[in-house]
């Protein structure tokens, strides 16, 4: 007599006369393949362990363990591994959160002293151990206070205050060998079926990310499900070293931060200044271009503008403020409170329409210090930032419009991207009329574009979704940078019209975006997607000249001012060293073109250019030179 039926999708019902079977007796009978690569399944949606029991009729997946939600999996069972490990290794450490995050996993740790690099290899060699014994991961379902008891014994105090902020009756567990802890799961079958991971740094960290609580040991691991995706991901990790902007941009001169200035704070030197002055002036001529005015707000607005605007209530943990005449200012988060005056300072017809207004705006937000990170994360950046006014008719087309500036400014630098939807938060202003008619907008233009998207729930702007554009650089690594943003709110709140073809006031809709982002930000990816070899017509320095002895300097320097003349950004070397030397610390400036300036040159009155990857040019006349230069800088996407 059938009892309940278990389905899968593309094969045949089973029918199961037993009150229960578990979860992997329900894939042999249905035949499922790969049985060896699946870690758990989903019930009818629901995540469920291989040995948990399927007791009624089930729509059942399995899930593998090289999928995402598979990876997901074995990186957490990895983390339970780890703590197993330290615990067996570390009498009396007391273990904290273990999850899995991309491409791995983590583990924090209260220990008598702060974990090192040298005690990975240890902990490494025990979790192997581990993972040979084959142990079972076994999960039972406990009430609340067995689970403070149980842990409460053990002195696992951080354990305790998990458990009690949980709103339930009954909390799982998950044992494996000697190790237990309160987690959801599923996991995996076995502590086999962990093939490749490598323990990669150690970190500090607040309990619960408060600094006013315990500072604990926090272990990172990478786990995959093979040894090739390993390795090829360890490969990428080793490179990623070598392209760290931060070093980079010490090694060629680009930017530094001090202590005495405060931290997120960015001092440009020289090199690095001319480098944000040549991304300002691309971002300038693409924008006039494309029918952009340009205008400018001050750094500081008075507190009751951000009050209207609503980033006072939404977003003033962010923000700083201050105080002049005993009137309170804010200083300026976001550049488009000014922008929305710019429009209302005079009437506008829908004949005006669209106005497109943008700024290099300077905007400071509050970061947390344990989150600021050389030029990727600071207090302190430059936006390229534009607010498009518009009736609601124009809307698609210029969500349109921006998708295809996009599309042609990424295609310069050489990036791929990915597109996400972000929708509206929890903490947000306006309408979910207005949010709704936002939102369909943004999907609109995408479907019709034909753009592949995600949706992102709940990370949009507290006035409005947005569409975020994640940039993939050389290491396929993503970096999020232009974004787009529709708002019916804001445009409410300061009261912004324009008059219609019927002689009547009509709201604008406001388009928010940013197509570099924040400059300090991009450059910092740009360093490391180049590994700062820069393409010729963004390098700092385009070529340097080097004399071969102090007889050749006459020469030398008659070709730096024919470059300069010609607006290539050029330098001498001119030193009484060894030419080799030179030409290796060119190299080591990533210059594009290192010119040779020697006897036969100066006869000849040319030079012989070396380029930075060891290619070496025949002897050639300066003019042909600049030639040369001019017409790669015009052709940007040369060497993508």
């Amino acid at each position: 007599m059938t009892k309940f039926q278990v389905h899968m999708e593309g094969l045949p019902p089973i029918d199961v006369q037993e009150d229960s079977i578990s979860g992997l007796e329900a894939l042999k009978r249905l035949n499922v393949r790969g049985l060896d690569r699946i870690v758990a399944l989903k019930a009818n949606g629901q995540f469920r362990d291989l040995t948990s029991p399927v007791d009624s009729d089930a729509q059942i997946q399995p899930i593998y363990v090289d999928s995402m939600e598979g990876l997901e999996i074995l990186r957490h069972s990895t983390s339970h591994v780890m703590a197993m490990a330290v615990k067996e290794l570390y009498p009396g450490v007391k273990v904290a959160i273990g999850p899995a995050i991309e491409n791995g996993f983590y583990y924090d740790f209260d220990f008598e002293r702060a974990f090192k690099e040298e005690d990975l290899a240890a902990i490494k060699e025990k979790m192997e151990e581990i993972v040979k014994a084959d142990l079972p991961f076994r999960r039972r379902d406990v009430t609340k206070e067995e689970a403070i008891e149980l842990f409460g014994k053990a002195g696992e105090e951080y354990k305790v205050e998990l458990i009690e902020g949980i709103d339930a009756e009954k909390v799982s567990l998950y044992t494996q060998g000697s190790f237990t802890d309160l987690c959801r799961g599923p996991h995996l079958p076995s502590t086999k079926m962990i093939k490749a991971f490598e323990l990669t740094k150690v970190a500090g960290a607040y309990w619960r990310g408060d600094e006013r609580r315990p500072m604990l040991s926090r272990i990172y691991g990478v786990a995959f499900a093979d040894q090739k995706t390993l390795k090829e991901y360890l490969r990428k990790l080793e490179e990623a070293k070598k392209r760290d902007h931060i070093r980079l941009g010490t090694q060629l001169g680009l930017f530094s931060t001090y202590e005495e200035i405060g931290a997120g704070m960015i001092v440009w030197h020289p090199r690095g200044a001319m480098l944000r002055y040549l991304l300002e002036q691309f971002e300038i001529r693409e924008h006039l271009k494309r029918g952009y005015e340009l205008v400018r707000g001050p750094e500081i607005l008075k507190t009751e503008l951000w009050m209207k605007s609503g980033h006072f209530d939404n977003y003033r943990e962010n923000m700083y403020f201050t105080e002049i005449d005993k009137q309170s200012y804010g200083i300026k988060p976001m550049n488009c409170l000014s922008h929305m005056l710019i429009y209302g300072s005079s009437i506008k017809s829908y004949r005006d329409l669209p106005k497109r207004y943008f700024e290099l705006g300077l905007v400071h937000r509050h970061e947390r210090s344990g989150v600021l990170h050389g030029l990727l994360r600071v207090r302190e950046f430059t936006q390229d930032d534009a607010h498009i006014l518009c009736t609601p008719e124009q809307l698609d087309g210029e969500i349109k419009g921006v998708l295809r500036f996009v599309q042609e400014v990424m295609a310069i630098f050489g990036f791929d991207y990915i597109l996400e939807i972000s929708t509206r938060p929890e903490k947000s202003i306006g309408s979910d009329e207005d949010w709704e008619r936002a939102t369909k907008a943004l999907i609109s233009a995408l479907e019709d574009t034909g753009l592949p998207f995600q949706i992102n729930e709940g990370d949009g702007a507290f006035y409005g979704p947005k569409i975020d554009v994640k940039l993939k650089d050389a290491l396929e690594r993503l970096w999020q940078c232009a974004t787009i943003q529709c708002d019916f709110t804001l445009p409410d709140r300061f009261n912004l019209f324009y008059i219609g073809k019927d002689g009547a006031k009509h709201r604008p809709v406001m388009i928010h975006r940013v197509i570099l982002g924040a400059l300090e930000r991009f450059v910092g990816v740009l360093i490391e997607h180049f590994a700062g070899a820069f393409p010729t017509w963004l390098s700092p320095v385009q070529a340097v000249v080097l004399t071969v002895t102090d007889r050749n300097v006459a020469h030398g320097e008659k070709v730096l001012n024919s470059l300069l003349g010609a607006d290539i950004r050029a330098e001498g070397d001119f030193r009484n060293e060894k030419l080799g030397l030179k030409v290796r610390e060119a190299q080591l400036q990533k210059t594009p073109y290192m010119l040779v300036v020697g006897d036969k040159e100066a006869e000849q009155g040319g030079v012989t250019p070396r380029l930075r990857d060891g290619k070496n040019l025949p002897l050639m006349s300066v003019g042909d030179l600049i030639n040369l230069i001019q017409a790669e800088c015009r052709d940007r996407r040369k060497g993508l």
